[in-house]
């Protein structure tokens, strides 16, 4: 189960959610709710997988210690794993044109901000732009770089980056802070247009969410879909209930099973009534 945990602000709910039978709104109260976001088709699971990873790149590389370059650089390989995937740039492309078209369709509409609409349709051409005009395979750039394919076939092997291992890579790690992190800057940068498109998507998948607050009686909740195909279930939980959700879902029906983790952290069934927030993504 692919599931990304992130703390978010208590917000309203939306109204007009439905609320099966069994299951009743809470009361709001006011302080940081986690997150945990859980993709439905295998798109959605890896544009998270890779958001996750430019957001761990951008984090360890923006710091100063040459063992946080070691994190980015292997963050960096990751990427280029998921990255060239054939069809991922494809995917992204025909998403955007989608997403594009749709929103044109909002044009002159008395019931939606025109300032804010040309807003995302200015971004979503810019990064259409940029994502259609590069050319050949993602990442193809550090295939290219032999010393650093050399660093990634060290990093699969278990402390197999050490200075005798790598010399030149050990010799690196002790230049000045800031050329490391302008190298780092340089890999990465023609994964940008990609990271703009993927950021974009999420986005608009994320605002297209119905939102309500329920219950969980005995730990367990089940919801009918109806067939209908959403592509993100989102789960948001006060972090002082300590209990984690376990997230099952096809077309027709949705269960979430809470656990709680214990002093071994091994988690363990959750049998009292759990409050959270249920959000429901399709584009």
């Amino acid at each position: 189960m692919h599931t990304t945990a992130r703390t978010q602000p208590r917000t309203q709910p939306s109204k007009g959610m439905h609320l099966p039978g069994g299951v009743h709104q809470i009361a709001v109260r006011d302080y940081a709710l986690i997150l945990y976001e859980y993709p439905l088709n295998e798109r959605v699971r890896t544009l998270l997988r890779l958001e996750d990873l430019f957001d761990r790149l951008e984090f360890f590389a923006s710091r100063e210690h040459a063992l946080d370059h070691h994190v980015a650089l292997g963050t960096l390989f990751e990427i280029l794993e998921i990255a060239s995937r054939a069809d991922l740039k494809s995917d992204l492309l025909q998403e955007l044109e989608r997403q594009r078209q749709a929103l044109l369709a909002f044009r002159n509409s008395p019931a939606v901000a025109q300032d804010a609409l040309d807003r995302i349709l200015g971004e979503i051409d810019e990064v259409l732009g940029a994502l259609g005009a590069s050319t050949g395979k993602s990442g193809q750039h550090l295939r290219d770089n032999e010393w650093l394919m050399s660093i990634r076939s060290r990093m699969f092997i278990a402390g197999g980056a050490c200075e005798f291992d790598l010399p030149s890579y050990y010799a690196w790690q002790h230049r000045p802070e800031q050329e490391r992190q302008a190298d780092i800057a340089n890999w990465a940068a023609p994964f940008r247009p990609m990271r703009e498109s993927l950021r974009i998507v999420l986005r608009l998948l994320r605002e297209s969410t119905d939102r309500a607050r329920l219950v969980a009686h005995g730990g367990s909740y089940q919801q009918p879909l109806g067939g209908k195909a959403f592509q993100m279930v989102q789960v948001r939980l006060d972090p002082h209930s300590s209990v984690i959700p376990e997230i099952s879902a096809n077309k027709y029906l949705l269960w979430i099973r809470f656990t709680l983790q214990e002093g071994d952290l091994r988690p363990r069934a959750a049998d009292s009534d759990i409050d959270f927030e249920l959000g429901l993504c399709n584009l």
